[in-house]
């Protein structure tokens, strides 16, 4: 791709020699791997040592690293105002996605009484159960299961092994990675006596999960239907591998939640929220609008609109810091403490 279509397509401001917008680069790489004919970026100080010396043909970068660099410096500047999301959408256009052609594999099992759009892909050994509906341009890639009276929406793209179970909605554009599963039985019992016997009775879990549109679910997460009801996935949000999402919660638009989080039952998680990895969220709580959860925090307690807590239990960033400073000078203030004991002893 030249350089001047790169650019218009990304609204970037070129910067470099002579006959620079002529020049062509054809695909994407890290600021190490870059070589001649490649695109990298630059967003994080930490690696200008890098950036000094990539060979690639081209960096995506700000105006304010541009002004700082060396007279010399080779490489094309294409100076926008946010690199990687810049480069995120460089690298679709360099490395677009193949698509399979529309049609139903052969060894695919589709219910007479299921309906799929003529330009939607269904792959070797899938299933799709009666009454599920397969929006237009949507992929189900090869042995991905779509339960009885689930709707899918345009543009959907699951991955193989993805599950959707009976019931369950996804709105368009919606991605499940490999082995994700959307619409298993919340983790529902009620304590019960059976014959004198103390049991754990299951609840019917009867509602459904409803994912909105632009949402990707990563490889083995897992995401509950409602015991009735629904559980939620806002518009936008992104959830990473092998996340747990319990029955009824309900997660606003443009959230992020990293791997291994898991939130317990009717939490509800509002809009712009990050979690961020292996955080657990107890069941009932209420995670504000634009709030950050620090890794491996154990949320125990609300949190408010915009604020920013870690550690376990989850308290506000700076009165955990505090805290752990405090808590490092723990040793000296034991010895310090037996000393004095020591000593009065001494003069009893």
């Amino acid at each position: 791709m030249r350089i001047a279509e790169l650019a218009g397509a990304l609204g970037a401001r070129i910067v470099g020699g002579e006959g620079a917008e002529a020049r062509e680069v054809e695909r994407a790489a890290g600021l190490e791997d870059a070589g001649p004919g490649a695109l990298t970026f630059y967003a994080n100080p930490r690696y200008r040592a890098r950036l000094l010396e990539t060979r690639a043909t081209a960096v995506l970068l700000d105006e304010a690293a541009a002004r700082s660099l060396p007279d010399g410096f080779e490489p094309i500047r294409l100076l926008v105002d946010n690199p990687y999301a810049a480069y995120a959408r460089a690298l679709a256009l360099l490395h677009p996605r193949v698509r399979p052609a529309p049609g139903i594999h052969p060894s695919a099992m589709v219910d007479p009484e299921a309906h799929v759009d003529p330009s939607a892909h269904v792959g070797a050994l899938a299933y799709v159960g009666p009454g599920a509906e397969i929006g237009p341009g949507t992929v189900l890639h090869p042995q991905v299961h779509v339960g009885r009276e689930v709707r899918i929406g345009a543009e959907c793209e699951l991955y193989p092994h993805a599950v959707v179970l009976d019931g369950c909605v996804l709105g368009r554009r919606v991605v499940l990675q490999a082995g994700a599963i959307v619409g298993g039985d919340g983790f529902g019992y009620a304590l019960d006596t059976e014959e004198g016997r103390p049991i754990h009775r299951k609840v019917p879990q009867v509602g459904i999960v409803r994912i909105e549109d632009d949402v990707e679910i990563g490889a083995g997460a897992c995401i509950d239907r409602a015991t009735t009801g629904e559980t939620v996935v806002g518009r936008g949000t992104k959830i990473d591998n092998l996340v747990q999402v319990g029955h009824n919660v309900r997660i606003g638009p443009a959230s992020i939640l990293c791997g291994q989080t898991g939130i317990a039952g009717s939490a509800k998680i509002g809009a712009g929220v990050v979690l961020a990895g292996q955080v657990g969220v107890v069941g009932h709580l209420t995670v504000g609008d634009g709030a950050r959860v620090g890794a491996k925090a154990g949320v125990h307690n609300d949190v408010a609109e915009g604020e920013t807590v870690t550690g376990y239990p989850a308290w506000p960033q700076a009165t955990w810091l505090r805290a752990m400073a405090a808590l490092k000078t723990l040793p000296s203030l034991v010895k310090r403490v037996r000393r004095l004991e020591r000593e009065r002893e001494a003069r009893s």
